[in-house]
This record gives structure tokens, sequence and C-alpha cells, in this order.
């Protein structure tokens, strides 16, 4: 038994209690080694998790590297790790991001500018230096805990296990928004910052507590019918064979116990409100582990857990999804467009953007499913530089008002190029990552739901209005007054955009690698749906010389 999956996620969970542990210092140099010692654990964890994804045999079983540990013998209840190819890709996203992400936010947790340093450091109050003495440590700490815990989720094989890290990364993401917001947020920032954080919390906990019920309500059903666990595997080949049958209405209700959980986590439209204050009133890295990180767990979980354990009741309710969805992606992109903040503008284009994901889930095609997995990688990797150039742009200007900004591109030019590329990306410019997926998605459901998928398409031209009104806006045309003294990306910055940009580039025109490694695992969850792509209308027939056979 391997334990590769459990190092993977163990080492950026202690990396988080070290970096809380280190000691503590107000001076530059001892916030630098804590950056230092939390970048190089993410680094780490990068590795593994690559190993991981290297390891996994496409041609092999569903899940492989596994794992399992006994937890809670009484329930059946194991610690029970395993990956597929879907989880791969989506734990190597995950692992590629967090270090962008420290990057990125190097000098978010330090003290303000304007905050007043004492005269004495050393013989500060022990009240008055805590706050500059353990913010640092705080900030990097609380990014390595949401690490392990979406690590774990992508890994998890134990519908219980699964269960408590889903809801476990809700406490390190609701300290990151409400305790380390945008400087940017004006006057009224702090008050903003609590509610976004408290409206966070108290949306993903309801669609954690329904799913409780869900989890528990499966459990009994299964015990009842002589499968009392919670192992995945074991749960749907029972289901498979017929030795667990859940009855239509129950079916139906575990269902949206589960769904409804994943739906607020995604989101999925009208369970979206939460989105744009959380990444509206947080920094921009944090604002990038909500988007393009810990969303991901909820649409990863519908493939998985929703399509796997519930087959019949995922087709029965697929039309009605596929319609919210649809509402997510038109609702998510017209409002994008009437933004007048720049970090808001890029929550909605997400919400927009997880329409497709979800669409492309329960169009319930290999096309549509191999393109909503490649959607969750190129969204989050696309959306990632799009918000940290947007990012470094508002820490310049001190204002996240597009009005307050123009001609950006005649005094900072790299700044501006870099972000035009992220916008050209959200738009699914061809040659660039997105466009892949969000083809495949429409392909994939224009198959089965060919209304759906017309209609779907408007999504696109909605989203070349908004990228490049943002772009229009604040890069091109006269200079104006604030903008004149804006400096350019500078090397940091550069290391932070410049991997980002190389992985939207080469997976727009290379993403064989993350095809050959996720399309076995759709194929598989297709199978446990009992789901085949719809034959063509018109089938092609074999012809020689001119003549059809």
């Amino acid at each position: 038994m391997s334990a590769l999956l459990s190092v993977t996620c163990a080492v950026p969970a202690a990396g988080a209690v070290l970096t809380a542990a280190l000691p503590a210092g107000s001076t530059e140099g001892r916030r630098r080694a804590t950056k230092a010692v939390a970048l190089g654990v993410s680094a780490v964890a990068l590795v593994l998790a690559a190993v991981a994804a290297a390891r996994f045999d496409p041609h092999g079983a569903r899940y492989q590297l596994t794992e399992s540990y006994s937890w809670i013998r009484s329930f059946g209840i194991t610690f029970s790790l395993g990956v597929d190819g879907i989880g791969a890709v989506l734990a190597l996203l995950t692992a590629v991001l967090v270090p962008v992400v420290m990057l990125a936010s190097w000098h978010d947790a330090d003290p303000a500018p304007t905050d007043p340093a004492p005269a004495n450091p050393e013989a500060a109050s022990e009240a008055a230096g805590f706050e500059s003495r353990r913010r640092t440590q705080g900030f990097f700490a609380l990014i390595l805990a949401v690490e392990a815990m979406v690590l774990v989720s992508f890994y998890a094989t134990d519908v219980f296990v699964f269960y408590v890290f889903f809801e476990a990364m809700l406490i390190p993401m609701y300290f990151l928004i409400g305790g380390f917001g945008d400087r940017a947020g004006g006057p009224d920032s702090a008050r903003q910052r609590s509610y976004a954080a408290v409206k966070f919390l108290l949306y993903n906990l309801l669609g954690g507590l329904v799913m409780l019920a869900a989890v528990i309500g499966l459990y009994v059903a299964a015990q009842d019918q002589g499968v009392g666990t919670f192992d995945l595997q074991a749960l749907t080949s029972a289901i498979a064979d017929g030795r667990l049958q859940l009855g239509g209405t129950a079916e139906k209700a575990l269902f949206l116990g589960f769904f409804f959980a994943f739906a607020v986590k995604a989101p999925l439209w009208p369970l979206h409100t939460w989105l744009p204050n959380a990444m509206g009133e947080s920094t921009a890295g944090t604002a990038v582990l909500i988007t393009a990180v810990v969303d991901k767990v909820g649409t990863f979980a519908m493939l998985r857990f929703c399509l796997g354990l519930f087959p019949d009741a995922s087709k029965t309710f697929a039309p009605a999804l596929l319609v919210l969805s649809l509402v997510g992606i038109v609702y998510g992109a017209l409002l994008a467009i009437g933004q007048k903040d720049i970090k808001r503008l890029v929550a909605y284009a997400s919400i927009s953007h997880f329409g497709f994901i979800i669409m492309g889930i329960f169009a319930m095609t290999s096309q549509g499913q191999s393109g909503a997995t490649l959607y969750m990688v190129n969204h989050g990797i696309s959306t990632a530089a799009w918000m940290l150039v947007a990012g470094f742009l508002i820490s310049r200007r001190g204002s996240r008002l597009i009005a307050d900004y123009g001609g950006v591109q005649k005094v900072a030019p790299v700044l501006a190029g870099t972000f035009l590329i992220g916008g050209l990306a959200t738009l699914s410019l061809p040659g660039l990552a997105p466009f892949v997926s969000e083809f495949l998605v429409l392909v994939g459901t224009f198959t089965r739901y060919p209304v759906i998928g017309i209609i779907a398409t408007f999504g696109i031209v909605l989203a070349a209005l908004y990228a490049l009104l943002l772009y229009q806006r604040t890069m091109t045309g006269p200079v104006k007054e604030g903008v004149r003294s804006i400096p350019d990306l500078r090397v940091r910055e550069l290391a932070v955009v410049a991997p980002l940009v190389a992985l939207t580039i080469l997976l727009g025109v290379y993403p064989k690698p993350l095809t050959d490694l996720v399309n076995p695992s759709v194929d598989a969850t297709l199978s446990q749906v009992h789901r085949t792509d719809p034959a063509p209308a018109h089938p092609v027939t074999a012809s020689s010389g001119g003549e059809q056979k």
C-alpha cells in the first residue's frame, strides 16, 4: 500500500502548523523567513502531487495509489484515499496555484505602509505587537491549511472523510476572507469584509448541514441492506450489482442533499450570492483560492459523488440542472458587464464559467464531462492570471473602481499585456486553454440537448463584451492622473504571471496530457449512470471509388 497520497496531504498540513509556530517577530527579516518556509512547503507539495499524477496509469484501475486506515470501526469509517484521473489533475492544479498565490501575496499580510511603527519594537507591549508579529505567520499558515484540506477532498474515497474536509476547509477560508482583506476596499472595508466572511460561512455551512443529513441517510439505507459502510468504491459497486437499491424517492432526496451542498460551493445560480462579496473583499490571492481552488471541490464532487452514488436521480434531474446552469451562464455574464468594481466583475465572470462546467457534467456525454473537467483546470489557471494581475494593478492605484483607471498600457505595458492575455483566455479565444474546454462542453451539450447548447453559445458573446470592455476602460485611452506613476510588473510579479500565461498557451495548443488522464475516468463515470454518447443523426458510411457501401 502506497503512502504517497497521505504524505502529499500531510506536508501542507504539517507546514501550516510549522508556519504558525515559527518564532514571533515584527522585523522584515523574520517575516521573510516565515514566507520562505511556507513557500518551500508548498513547493514540496507540488512535487508530490506531480509525482502522484505521473504515477497514475490511465489504462489501469479506476482508483490508484489507494490507502486505507481504520478510523471509526463501528460505523465502517476508514481514512481511505485513492486517485482517479479527474482527482489527479485537480490536485495538481491546487498544488500549482498555491505557491503562485503565495508569491503574489508576498506583502499582503505585512503591516500597511500607513501603520504606525513603534519607536522601540523590543519594548512594545504584547497586545500592541501581536498583530505585527503574528499576522504573517497566520496568513501563510491558513493558505497551507486550505491546501491540505482541498487535497484530501480530491483524494478521499470515503464519503464521511470527504464530508469532514469539505466542511473543515471553510474555517481557514473564513479567516482569510475576514481577517486579511483588500486594503483598497475603502473606509468601510472592515465591516464589508466581516459581512462577506460571515455570508460565505453561513451559506456553505447550510449546504454542509443538508449534506450531513444526506450522508447519514445514505449510511442508514446502506446498512439496512447489509452494506454498512462509507467506502465510495464499496457503495458504487453495491449499487451497480443491485445489492444496494435506494429506491426512487429516497435516491432523489439523497441526491438533492448532496447536490445542494456542492451547488453552494460551486457556486450555481441562485446559490451564488456569497461569491461576489467574498472575492470583492478578499486579497487577490485569497480570491484566487476561492474561485480557482475551493470552488472546484463542489464541481468535482458532483462528478464523483452525485453521479456515482445516485445515477438514476442524476438522470432525472439533469434537464432541470442544465437549465439552472444556462441561467448562471447568461446571468453571470450580464452582471459582469454592468460591474464598476474590477474584482466583482471577475467574480461574476466566474459564476458564468461555473455554469459551463456544471452544464458539461450533466449533459452526460463524454465530450461534455471531459470538457467540464478541463474547464475546471483551465478556468483555475486563466482566472488566477487575470485576478492576480488585477490585484497588482489595484495595489498600485489603491482603488478597485474601473472608472479610476485609463491608459495603463502607456505607463505599464507588460502589466497591460498580461492582463489582456488573462482577459482573452476568459473569453475563450482559440489557441488559449479555456477554448478547448468550452468547445467540448458546448459540443457535448449540443449532441444531447441542442436547444440548450445553442443558447449557451450566447455566453461566449457576453464574455467578449465584459472582458474587452474592461480592458478598454482600464488600459487604453488617455492616461488618468492617478495612473501616471504606476510602475510596471516587478521580477516577483513576473515570476507569478509567467507560468500561468505559459500554461494557458501550452494547454490551449496541446491539451493531450490532461485528456489522456481524464478520459478514462469520464468513461467510468458515464458507465455508472448507464449513459453513452448519442448516435449521430446521420451516420457516416464507408465508401470506395466514390460509391457508398
